[in-house]
């Protein structure tokens, strides 16, 4: 049987963009197309997308992926001392 996709709704598409947008943000810092404050506001979206999760498993999944993601950038991110 094919897996079900939740239906669209703001927050699940804002949650989708979030997604996609993590491997844009670490690439584009790992090859310094960014610049620290461009990668941090596309950041805050993604910080922005995961307040809000609807109860759905699948994705409340997703929402962690992303929030895994956030995690590492948020390390990237961090000045060297």
């Amino acid at each position: 049987m094919s897996k079900q996709i939740p239906p669209a709704t703001p927050e699940i598409n804002r949650l989708r963009a979030a997604a996609a947008l993590i491997p844009i943000i670490e690439s584009g810092l790992a090859d310094s197309k960014f610049s620290v404050e461009r990668a941090a506001l596309m950041a805050s979206f993604c910080e922005w997308a995961i307040e809000k999760v609807p109860d759905d498993p699948e994705v409340v999944k997703m929402a962690e992926t992303v929030g895994n993601g956030l995690e590492r950038i948020k390390i990237a991110l961090a000045p060297v001392a």
